[in-house]
């Protein structure tokens, strides 16, 4: 009778409890995840890193046995200096190249700030130009934000909501059924229009990537990481890249076309039914906690869900056109047959 009165009680706990510890779970499952993946990029990572020192170490003793008049203390200088060069994004291989802070270089540096993707590769040398980073990032990615939001909302209006409301009044199939087909178009479009082509377009500008390496990019880039250790038109020789200029400024254009067209896909994705259904899982607002406006609007979305789902179960009604020309084919009743008069009227 114990054990029925506990299992009973366990049971009622858990549903009444059931978001709190779906999301306990899903809280748990990502924690698991990041330690998963930490624990295979170090597997993978370390040996080649150790090898890398090696091989520096080793590079470092020939040069000092092949350079006797070179100090071991003027070499780590030496060394200091160019790496602390090259993390402002000024190479000591061929001071020749072009400025990082023209106007269409600043124009891209402007843009992976404002996006959030900030390679490194280039940053502010003086205190004046950190200051002013830090201000106008204050103000421009929230701007930023509201800018693609707000051009995102209108293209999912044109690309998405129209697409699948269309055929789904003309085939009658499930709204649901439709979204999941269409997004799942989307994504095989925007991954061949913004990684595959994009990728095989910057292994014939980029003369040293695979295209492996290019397709990393495109990803990295579009989706915001930026990791900054693959940056295009960061070559040392103008005859590798003739125009430098309009590079950086076609780079630019890809990147927030790119971005938007990303950020269409997620919010297409994320208006699935299905993850409507799954994000309810895990967050569910008790209505005794808000307000009596808040609390009819979810009721009326959620008796619009009820409905939506209900029609995508019923049978296609026919327009009336279609109705009318049923009935003419059924044929009319015939005219000579007389009208009955009730038996009052006679």
């Amino acid at each position: 009778m114990v054990r029925g009165f506990a299992g009973s009680w366990c049971a009622r706990f858990a549903e009444r409890h059931q978001a709190a510890l779906s999301f306990a779970l899903l809280v748990g499952g990502y924690v698991i995840y990041l330690l998963v993946g930490a624990g295979i990029f170090s597997a993978i990572e370390l040996p080649y890193e150790q090898e890398l020192r090696q091989e520096l170490k080793t590079a470092r003793q020939e040069f000092l046995k092949e350079n006797n008049c070179v100090s071991d203390e003027r070499l780590d200088q030496l060394l200091v200096r160019a790496l602390e060069a090259s993390n402002y994004g000024v190479s000591v291989l061929g001071n020749d190249n072009e400025p990082n802070w023209d106007f269409v270089s600043s124009l891209f540096f402007t843009s992976t700030v404002l996006t959030t993707t900030g390679y490194g590769h280039t940053v502010p040398l003086s205190d004046e130009g950190k200051t002013f980073c830090v201000f106008y990032s204050l103000f421009g990615i929230p701007i930023t934000l509201l800018f693609l939001s707000a051009v995102v909302q209108r293209i999912m209006v044109l690309v998405t909501r129209r697409p699948v409301a269309y055929f789904h009044r003309r085939w009658g199939m499930s709204k649901s059924k439709l979204a999941a087909i269409h997004a799942t178009c989307l994504i095989v479009i925007m991954t061949l229009f913004l990684l595959i082509i994009p990728a095989c377009i910057f292994i014939t500008v980029e003369k040293d990537w695979s295209f492996l390496e290019s397709l990393y990019f495109c990803f990295i880039s579009l989706t915001t990481i930026g990791l900054g250790d693959y940056v295009p038109g960061e070559t040392h020789s103008k005859e590798a890249n003739p125009h430098r200029q309009l590079y950086r400024l076609a780079i630019t254009v890809y990147l927030l076309l790119g971005l938007v067209c990303v950020l269409v896909v997620l919010e297409t994705c994320c208006e699935l039914p299905q993850m409507r259904s799954l994000r309810q899982r895990f967050f569910r607002e008790k209505t005794r906690d808000l307000d009596s406006e808040t609390t009819t609007i979810i009721s009326r979305d959620h008796m619009t869900d009820q409905l939506t789902d209900t029609a995508d179960h019923l049978p296609v009604i026919s327009s009336v056109s279609e109705q009318a020309a049923s009935l003419r084919q059924e044929g009319k009743p015939s005219s000579s047959t007389p009208y009955t008069l009730a038996s009052g009227c006679q």
